[in-house]
């Protein structure tokens, strides 16, 4: 049997007469100093502000991978190109990373139809769409739900319909969950509800099953237009289906319980979805608290806001705009200047017309003292508050 010990032993004495002539050139040669490294590409664009210099800069670096594979660059250039109103810029850049080698993967021209769409340019979204094959790159349902995403956009019905309706077979692409989500958005949205709820109807029929999404935006938008029966009649629909609300879903319902005065309902429906382990957040616990402070029901809402930091919760800026709004309303002026000086501590903020109340109550109570350390931290909110609201705060501490 052949040994590989010679060959071993050859390779480890070439390594260390290589090493020891490469360590005597090191010694005799002198290092060069390092040369200054330019500034990063991602960084430039960032910082570059003038839409002109913005274009060229990034089309310089149409081969940067670091830029062109980076989201955050390509979205935030288009966006400060659509804001100066360059449209032919972001077509000249777009169009030209179509033939990239990317271009021939689906999910970087999603990218490109998105990025049109944001910038308001729908027929070129729609057009890159269509000419997917024309750059060798495989049309699925992702690169439809995005053109049919930005399509809708224009609010434009009958395009939506024959976009969804013809586009499918047209490319031998079969629409998913997604498509049907996006289109029944864009029924809501345009007030067509009967329209949205029949296509749930069909694709269900054609096997594309309808999920929590599909019925939390069906069931939100009947209960905003005041047709609760459908609304509710669409809740119990989705459960007999198998497919359980989440926390989007309860959120909408206690909304509707919110603005329809029942804050006792609404209570108990945060209550009930505890029990079904879905725990409540900010927005539900807003509108519990918002909820019994419309029905004058005070003492209440501050014990749901007790119990928020009792769980672990942290009150947010609209919790504390809430509870402060209606303590003022209310003439508890002492328990919200405590929650206000916490609350602007955080610069988190409340109306105008609330610190005003709060100013007026403080000062009508001889708390001129802690109307004053309001004032403090009302000068110091970021961004500031207007010449004329700072004025009108100032003379309304002057007036006797």
């Amino acid at each position: 049997m052949l040994s590989l010990r010679p060959l071993r032993r050859f390779c480890f004495a070439t390594n260390v007469i290589a090493d020891s002539a490469t360590a005597t050139t090191a010694a005799s040669t002198p290092v060069p100093k390092p040369r200054p490294l330019d500034e990063p590409a991602l960084v430039k664009i960032k910082a570059e502000r003038d839409p002109d210099k913005l274009f060229h800069l990034f089309k310089a670096n149409a081969h940067n991978r670091f830029v062109i594979e980076n989201r955050f660059a390509f979205e935030d250039t288009v966006s400060r190109l659509a804001g100066a109103r360059r449209f032919d810029y972001i077509e000249e850049l777009l169009e030209h990373h179509k033939t990239l080698p990317q271009g021939r993967r689906e999910g970087f021209i999603v990218r490109i139809i998105m990025l049109y769409g944001k910038a308001g340019m729908t027929k070129h979204a729609l057009q890159t769409f269509n000419d997917m094959h024309l750059f060798g790159c495989r049309r699925t349902v992702k690169s439809f739900n995005a053109a049919l995403k930005v399509l809708t956009q224009t609010c434009d019905l009958k395009a939506i319909q024959f976009f969804f309706d013809e586009v499918p077979w047209k490319f031998g692409i079969s629409p998913d969950v997604f498509s049907l989500n996006i289109v029944i958005k864009a029924f809501c949205e345009l007030g067509v509800l009967d329209m949205a709820y029949l296509t749930m109807v069909e694709m269900e029929k054609v096997g594309i099953k309808p999920d929590v999404v599909t019925f939390t935006t069906l069931i939100s938008a009947f209960y905003k237009n005041d047709r609760s029966e459908i609304a509710n009649g669409l809740w119990n629909l989705m459960v007999l289906k198998g497919c359980f609300p989440n926390l989007a879903t309860f959120n909408v319902r206690i909304q509707h319980l919110v603005n329809k005065r029942r804050a006792w309902n609404a209570n108990a429906l945060m209550g009930k979805m505890q029990n079904m382990g879905i725990n409540p957040d900010e927005v539900t616990f807003n509108l519990v608290i918002k909820g019994f402070c419309q029905a004058g029901f005070l003492e209440m809402a501050k014990r749901v806001y007790s119990a928020l930091h009792g769980k672990g919760y942290k009150a947010n800026s609209r919790i504390n705009q809430t509870m402060i709004h209606y303590l003022c309303k209310a003439g508890e002026f002492n328990t919200a200047f405590g929650m206000c000086k916490v609350s602007m501590s955080r610069n988190w903020f409340p109306s105008v017309d609330t610190i005003y109340r709060l100013l007026v109550g403080l000062k009508k109570n001889g708390q001129y003292n802690k109307a004053k350390e309001i004032m403090v931290l009302v000068r110091k909110r970021i961004p500031p508050y207007s010449a004329n609201e700072l004025e009108g705060f100032e003379a309304l501490l002057l007036q006797n």
